[in-house]
Formats: structure tokens, C-alpha cells, sequence
């Protein structure tokens, strides 16, 4: 990568000695009670791990003794020895190579420590895969024992990676930058979790000075999908909701399955999003153009070794793989237990918590946490400049458990430790790393809507026109992330990732269209129209408390007059729903028109007829309205829940307690931490696209992206343009054209 300036050696070794130290400094904030019993514990706990294995794993003997004791110190000195030649193994197998050796490689590590005592007997490799889950699972327990609530374990191993294998970066002047996008944190959650103090790293941010806590706004659809394109490419428009119809190829399109991500984001991206100069792209849903790409919808990661050698040396560390395992049983059994802890109390609002639900949690609050963190940390640790990461944890558990909850908060702390952590990796980085952290969208809360009403969008949908419905109403975002990860873990060759290829193309089956209906699947409460009425397919998906109907097999948008002449007192019975508080279509002489139950708003001038149904959604509303009222990807009919005034809940049309897509309460709160010696703007940052150029201008304060930025949209340009756009599509849907 170049060659570094010799004398940044020096300041290095420094940097390596403060971190050290710091770790030590962690390490000994407890009393020397805990620490003793902690230590105490520790050696209690490995000798106790032998002595089991002795006695319940056939074919292994330790004597006493001293062989247990012995045997605990070679194997560490032996797996020290064969942990590169493993990593570099489990690279050449792929993703699961990494799985196979964390167990196979353990197990050899046994053998080879037992060949080497003659008071250590193993009969075979059975026997040994034995021995090593049984000592990981206690490494894991004693080393949670004695570094508890430090990071000490992870943090201290990446920078002994860093010093014996140092990278030098050809320009170690440009400092680097980490987006850390914290999913669905609305601006107050995050605000009160700072004033409480129960997110020490960025409460010490805040109220030290380094950082600026601000509110942004993202524009409607509150969802992860629009704003990640907007904030990543820059492009807002597209994309109307979390899944929507195509008319022009009358199919479905969700954003979170990666044959769909692939296609937005060729579609939308301007190729110059914000990571395309040497930036790196993890678990997010589009790549931002970024040259590396891992966990990402959009884009399997390319052939090499940098992702694999990462997770690898993770997993093949002494408890890395009991450490992941550990930590998603435990979150597993954590959900179970707050789900029917929620019930027992009769908390509302709530909705139903199922195993697949604590599983996605058990997976994206255990495993990938730490997976994200591990990459994170090795391309700091490789220099690379810009680097995006989306932490779901909140986001999550939010969905099922409220916004406030105490899960949801913890979850929120969690990630708050993994800022520390990568905090402590940058100061052994080639180059200076600032930290902005930001959520995509904020959530609101509120009982279902079908809860509430006793049916859910598509049914109602269905009654009113008597017509036959497609709905999609539940929630898929946890799903996509597992693809994902299987899809990772099917790059590369061997019998592996044929397997886990398999696997992947099973789970895309599943979303595959049928002969009879390109979309998804019938709900079961969905009525079929009588057998008298002449069958109209409408395709209903549910976006958080935002609805989208679209009439199947229709290429343009239809008006308000041509919906109601083929289905008399759909729309006018929608906008009377107790449950909905404005419904949008296009009339063919106003343009735009937001309905509700007692009045209208015409979105092209703003006039308004009896009660303003747009009031309840802020000042803001009906221009985000008129943004999405008239584009292609329109839906026929747009639908948003009610907001009640006080605690200002929302009806979400899946069935999800926190949710976000449409307006109404915090789903378009985001939140953004800046440091203070970056540029920014004084005002309110409003859409994700506005967010792109505020965080590309940081970028390029610090020396990136020479050349490109020269030819981009100030902020200043961008708003004028979306102005301009706005007013366009209102003047065109007005006239009838389009």
C-alpha cells in the first residue's frame, strides 16, 4: 500500500502503549476483591472444564495432577502456532471454511496439544471435537468472568494484529472517516439515552465538546431503503416505501432481497455515491459505490481474502466462535423471556413475538455484531478512508418490543460499547479516524392496525372494492439480513459454499413469483370477491403505518375518477376509515389530493376544504407529500395510518409495535453526531439527499474525492433542483399528462 513516513513509526508504538494501558486502566477499575475472584474463578473454571471432559468425553484422559494444568498451557501455546496457518486455510475454503475450521481446527489443536504430554491421552478426532467445545464454552464464560464490561478481549487482540503485521498507507496525512448509521434511533431516544448517561461513549462525546448532537429529517418514505440510497448515492426518488409494485414489468420489488437491492441501486446510482473513492461498504442495504463491498444487499462480496481473513481470525480465536455462539443464545433466551415477561404484565402496546423473531435478534444483536465490528476494525486497521456501517441492533428489537423498552435501550448501549471499542482501534490506525454517527430514519409506536380494527389493509382493501387482493403486510427486514449472510457465505469454491448456494437459492424460491401471481402470496384473511363480481387484482404492501395500493396490470398511474368508476366507494370508504388518517390520489383536474374523513388538502397550491387532514403530520407534511404524490413509482393509492394527538401512536399496517414509512410520530426524527472540527450545516439537515452532500463536503475537507466533487451539486443546488422537480410533477399530474 506504500510506503509509510519512518517517523510515524515511533508515534505509533505510542499509540499502541496509550491503548494498552487504557485496557489496563479498564481492567483494574474494579475493586481487587473482583479482580482476585474473577482470577480465582477463571483457574477454578479451566480446571473444572478438564476435569469434566475427563470424566465425560470417552476417549479422553488427563492425570492428575498436573495434566490438566499442563494441558491448559499447551494448548494455548499450540493454538498460538496453528492459528495463521488455520486463518489461511479458511480463507482459501471460503465463508464456511471459516465456520468448519473454528470447530475442526480446535480439534486439532487438541490432538496436537495431546501428542505432545504423554499425561494427556485423546483416542481420536471425536474425541477431541469434544474436549474443544467443552474448554470453549468455558474460555467464553471466564473470559466474560474476568473482562466483563471492558473490550478489552477484542480490543487487545486487533491491536496485536496491528503491531505484528503494521500497514502503511501511501497517505497517512488524509485523515479517514467511520459512518456509524445506528438504525431506526430517533432523535429523542438518543438524546434522553445520553442525558441518562446509559451511552457512555457518546455522552462523553457530546458533553466533552467533540461532537454536535443534531436532528435531521428525513423525507417520506421514513424507510431504510430510501434513505441509504439517498444518503449513500444521493438519489431519493425511486424508491416509494420498503417494497413496492413495478408496473413497467409487473413484478414486486423489496429492497431487502439481493436480486432487488442489485437492480435498485443499478438503476438509481449516479456512480459516484459516497464511499466510491476507496471507501468500504458493510452490512448495508446499497453499496454507496464503494470499491469493497461485505454483507451488502446490492453486491456479494468480491473474490479476495481481506473479509474472509478478518472473520476468520475472529472465529478461530481462542473464544471467538463460543463467544458469537454464546452471545446469540443468550439474546435468544433474553427475547423469550422479555416476550412472555411483556404478556404477564400486559403491556400495550405489543404484538405478537414469535421464535423467528428472537432468532433474527438472536443473529443481528449476537453474531453480526461482532462480525460488523471485526471488518470495521480490520479496514481501519488497513486504512481504508471511508467506511459505512449499519448497526440493526436497535432497530430490531424496536420493532417488536416499543421504542422505549428496556430491550430496545439496551440494545442502543450495546452498540454504544462496540463505538468504544472501534474508538480504541483507531488510535493504532495508519491514519486518524473521526467518527460520525447517524440513523437512517427515526420509529414511531402504536397497536397494529389490525388489532385495533380487526382486519388488516388488504382486507379492508377488498371489502371496499370487492375485488380480489395480494397483500403484503408483514415484517421482512430481519429475513433479507439472514439472505444476506448466506450469501456471503456462499462465495467461493468448494463443497461449502455449494451448499450454503443451495441454500440461498431455496430462500429466493420462496419470493419467487408463482404462474398466477408475480407478486406474493394471498394473505389468509383476504376474502375472495364474489363469484359475481368480476375479479380485480389490487396489490396492497404495508410499509410501517404507510399503505400503497396498486391496481395489477395497470402501466400509468390511475386518477381518482377512474378509480372510482371501477370500484365506487373504495377510495371515499378508505379516507372515512377511523383508522387512516389521509389517503392520496390523483384527481384528474386538482393534481394531487390528500383525502380524509372531513376534509381535503390540494396538494399543488395547498388549498384546503373543511379539516385539513394533513395538520396532525407536522408543517412538513404536505410538502413530502407532493414529492411522492406523482412519480412513476406512485402507487394508485397512498394510505397513512392515524397519529393520536398526546402520545402521538401510529397503526402500523404489519405487525410491528415500532415501525416507520410513513408520518406520524418520531419515524422522521433521525439523529446525527458530528464532530465539532468537521464541517457541517448550522440548519436542520431535511432529506436523506441533502444528508448525502453534507456528509460528501466532510470528505472532501479532509482530501478525498479529488476530481469528482468538482463536478457535483452543492446542497444549495440540490434543494433548488428538488424544488424544481416537485413543482414539475404537480404541474404535469394537474394537466392530466402522466
Amino acid at each position: 500500500m506504500g510506503t509509510e513516513d519512518d517517523s510515524r513509526t515511533p508515534e505509533r508504538r505510542r499509540r499502541r502503549t496509550e491503548v494498552s494501558a487504557r485496557l489496563g486502566r479498564e481492567s483494574l477499575a474494579g475493586s481487587w476483591r473482583s479482580r482476585l475472584a474473577s482470577s480465582v474463578a477463571w483457574v477454578a473454571v479451566t480446571t473444572l472444564a478438564v476435569l469434566l471432559c475427563d470424566k465425560i468425553v470417552p476417549g479422553f484422559h488427563a492425570d492428575l495432577p498436573t495434566g490438566p494444568i499442563i494441558f491448559a498451557l499447551v494448548l494455548a501455546v499450540v493454538g498460538q502456532v496453528l492459528q495463521p496457518l488455520m486463518v489461511a486455510g479458511a480463507v482459501l475454503l471460503g465463508w464456511v471454511g471459516v465456520l468448519v475450521l473454528a470447530f475442526v481446527g480446535q480439534a486439532l489443536v487438541v490432538m496436537v496439544a495431546a501428542w505432545l504430554l504423554p499425561r494427556v491421552h485423546v483416542d481420536g478426532f471425536a474425541s477431541a471435537l469434544m474436549v474443544a467445545i467443552v474448554v470453549g464454552l468455558v474460555g467464553t464464560v471466564a473470559g466474560w468472568l474476568s473482562t466483563a464490561g471492558t473490550s478489552g478481549t477484542m480490543v487487545g487482540g486487533l491491536v496485536a494484529q496491528e503491531r505484528r503485521h503494521p500497514t502503511r498507507v501511501p497517505d497517512p496525512d488524509v485523515d479517514g472517516v467511520v459512518f456509524v448509521q445506528l438504525d431506526g434511533v430517533p432523535f429523542p431516544v438518543l438524546q434522553m439515552a445520553i442525558n441518562a448517561g446509559t451511552v457512555p461513549t457518546l455522552a462523553r462525546w457530546v458533553r466533552g465538546g467533540t461532537h454536535l448532537l443534531r436532528e435531521w429529517t428525513p423525507k417520506l418514505p421514513a424507510t431504510t431503503p430510501a434513505s441509504q440510497m439517498g444518503i449513500l448515492h444521493g438519489v431519493i426518488d425511486g424508491i416509494p416505501a420498503f417494497r413496492w409494485y413495478d408496473r413497467a414489468h409487473d413484478r414486486v420489488l423489496v429492497a431487502n432481497k439481493p436480486k432487488d437491492a442489485a437492480l435498485i441501486e443499478a438503476s438509481l446510482t449516479t456512480g459516484r455515491g459516497l464511499l466510491v473513492d476507496r471507501g468500504a461498504s458493510i452490512s448495508n442495504l446499497f453499496t454507496g459505490d464503494a470499491p469493497e463491498a461485505t454483507l451488502t444487499m446490492s453486491r456479494r462480496a468480491r473474490a479476495g481474502s481481506t473479509s474472509h481473513r478478518a472473520v476468520a481470525r475472529f472465529v478461530l480465536s481462542p473464544n471467538g466462535i463460543t463467544r458469537a455462539v454464546s452471545r446469540s443464545i443468550s439474546e435468544l433466551a433474553r427475547d423469550r423471556f422479555q416476550a412472555r415477561r411483556a404478556v404477564r404484565r400486559d403491556l400495550q402496546p405489543r404484538c405478537r413475538r414469535t421464535w423467528t423473531t428472537a432468532l433474527l435478534r438472536s443473529v443481528t444483536n449476537g453474531a453480526l455484531r461482532d462480525i460488523n465490528t471485526v471488518l470495521v476494525a480490520q479496514h481501519m486497521l488497513r486504512g481504508t478512508p471511508a467506511i459505512y456501517v449499519d448497526y440493526v441492533d436497535y432497530d430490531e428489537v424496536a420493532h417488536h418490543a416499543g421504542i422505549m423498552r428496556p430491550e430496545s435501550l439496551e440494545a442502543l448501549e450495546a452498540v454504544d460499547g462496540v463505538l468504544h471499542q472501534l474508538e480504541l482501534v483507531a488510535t493504532c490506525a495508519p491514519r486518524k479516524y473521526h467518527f460520525v454517527v447517524l440513523s437512517d430514519h427515526g420509529q414511531a409506536q402504536g397497536s397494529t392496525f389490525r388489532d385495533r380494527y380487526g382486519e388488516e389493509l388488504g382486507a379492508l382493501v377488498s371489502r371496499l372494492a370487492q375485488a380480489g387482493v395480494t397483500s403484503a403486510e408483514d415484517d421482512i427486514e430481519g429475513l433479507g439480513r439472514a439472505q444476506v449472510l448466506v450469501d456471503e457465505l456462499a462465495t467461493g469454491r468448494g463443497v461449502g459454499p455449494r451448499m450454503m448456494r443451495g441454500v440461498s437459492g431455496a430462500m429466493r424460491r420462496g419470493d419467487e413469483p408463482g404462474n398466477e401471481d408475480p407478486g406474493v402470496p394471498e394473505r389468509p384473511g383476504v376474502e375472495p370477491p364474489p363469484s359475481d363480481v368480476p375479479e380485480q387484482t389490487f396489490h396492497v404492501f404495508g410499509s410501517g403505518n404507510l399503505g400503497l395500493i396498486y391496481v395489477r396490470g395497470e402501466k400509468r398511474l390511475l386518477t381518482r375518477q377512474q378509480i372510482e368508476q371501477r370500484f365506487p366507494g373504495l377510495v371515499d370508504g378508505l379516507a372515512r376509515h377511523p383508522g387512516i388518517g389521509f389517503v392520496v390520489v390523483t384527481d384528474e383536474t386538482e393534481g394531487p389530493v390528500a383525502l380524509g374523513g372531513e376534509g381535503s388538502h390540494r396538494l399543488a397550491d395547498g388549498r384546503v376544504e373543511g379539516t385539513d387532514p394533513l395538520a396532525p403530520f407536522g408543517p412538513l407534511a404536505a410538502e413530502f407529500v407532493l414529492r411522492v404524490a406523482a412519480r412513476d413509482e406512485t402507487p394508485d393509492i397512498y394510505v397513512n395510518s392515524i397519529v393520536e394527538p398526546g402520545t402521538e401512536d401510529v397503526a402500523a399496517f404489519e405487525g410491528l409495535v415500532g415501525c416507520h414509512g410513513g408520518l406520524g410520530g418520531w419515524q422522521d426524527r433521525a439523529v446525527v453526531v458530528v464532530p465539532t472540527d468537521l464541517p457541517f450545516p448550522s440548519t436542520r439537515v431535511i432529506g436523506a439527499d441533502a444528508m448525502h452532500v453534507a456528509l460528501r463536503s466532510i470528505l472532501h475537507h479532509l482530501g478525498h474525492r479529488r476530481g469528482l466533487d468538482s463536478t457535483e451539486p452543492t446542497a444549495d443546488a440540490v434543494l433548488s433542483q428538488a424544488l424544481r422537480t416537485t413543482k414539475r410533477h404537480a404541474t404535469r399530474s394537474s394537466t392530466g399528462d402522466g
